[in-house]
């Protein structure tokens, strides 16, 4: 009989294979298009909750086109933050489509980050104007910026205005922005309200609340502007939600299992899901006056489309650790 091994990833192992928001955007596109032909199996990811506003999820995909089958298992604890933890962490098991066995063990930290970077930028590419260029951000963390890198390889971004709580998050937020792209003028605002007016695309991405805090207020967002909501609804009001003109998600079911549970009780009509407008069975964007909206709840094909990119590059690279089973 043949050993049966997996390959172990840390952390700094999955980032230092080099993947590329590119990489990562254009993956999750083709997942999008799989789910939307029908080709994709990914049941509804069951949770468990030990603290107020907190939760861990398991999370099961096949994607058929690419092979790709594995689970996640992740949890996100919003009070972390006072504990120098991350609020988001957890494994992803990579899985042999042929035999079943376990391939490979990952941190999914990085992945969860890029790949839901990259499902708003592939809302973005549907839903906002080609043309924009101002971001404002909600919520200085890990997605704050994960979304600000995966909008500008598609968008022209020149200038972001971020907000957050914690006045040493967004100094922190500030400075990594800067360094790495210093051509983008980065604005700390004061209150939301000045980070949101004016900017051609808003990303809010706090921590999961129920209810939602509701901080935006109608009349802030522009016309014409794009909104992905990483934070489910938690700081938008029921007022501001419903001056979209269209609002989408990534799946229905999905956001009908939270609206159950007392998430989304202000939202406007559901327009499409954006697997929909990635095959164009529904238009995106049809005038520049529309307001948008992408409340991607974070998919399970998301990180099946780039775990087994993670995995082929770890092997190319010789990263990890291979561990009997």
């Amino acid at each position: 009989m043949n050993e049966q091994r997996i390959l172990y990833l840390s952390q700094r192992e999955v980032a230092e294979t080099g993947l590329t928001m590119a990489d990562v955007i254009e993956a999750v596109e083709q997942a999008f298009r799989e789910k939307g032909e029908g080709r994709v199996e990914m049941p509804p990811k069951p949770g468990v909750h030990s603290r107020p506003n907190a939760f861990i999820h398991a999370m099961p995909a096949y994607i058929e086109a690419t092979g790709a089958v594995g689970i996640k298992w992740v949890a996100g604890y919003p009070e972390n933050s006072r504990r120098g933890l991350p609020y988001i962490s957890g494994l992803i098991i990579l899985n042999d489509p042929d035999t079943g066995l376990p391939l490979a063990v990952m941190d999914c930290l990085w992945i969860t980050a890029m790949r839901t970077g990259a499902a708003t930028a592939v809302a973005a590419r549907c839903l906002a104007r080609r043309d924009s260029e101002s971001l404002a951000v909600l919520g200085a963390g890990v997605q704050g910026f994960s979304n600000l890198e995966a909008l500008k390889v598609l968008f022209p971004i020149r200038r972001v205005a971020a907000y957050d709580v914690d006045a040493g998050q967004l100094e922190r937020y500030e400075r990594r922005v800067r360094e790495r792209w210093p051509e983008i003028e980065v604005v700390k605002a004061a209150e939301p309200r000045r980070a949101v007016e004016g900017a051609d695309m808003v990303v809010t991405a706090g921590p999961i609340v129920r209810p939602p805090h509701a901080t935006i207020r109608a009349g802030w967002l522009s016309e014409g502007a794009f909104a992905s909501l990483v934070d489910f609804d938690s700081y938008w009001s029921g007022e501001a939600l419903k001056e979209f003109d269209k609002f989408i998600t990534d799946d229905v079911p999905q956001l009908e299992h939270y609206r159950s549970l007392g998430y989304f009780q202000a939202i406007p009509p559901v327009y499409a899901e954006l697997a929909e407008l990635v095959t164009g069975r529904k238009p995106g964007r049809e005038t520049a006056s529309e307001r948008t909206a992408a409340c991607n709840l974070g998919l399970a094909i998301d990180d099946m489309a780039t775990a087994p990119l993670v995995f082929r590059r770890a092997v190319e690279k010789g990263l990890g650790t291979w561990l009997p089973l």
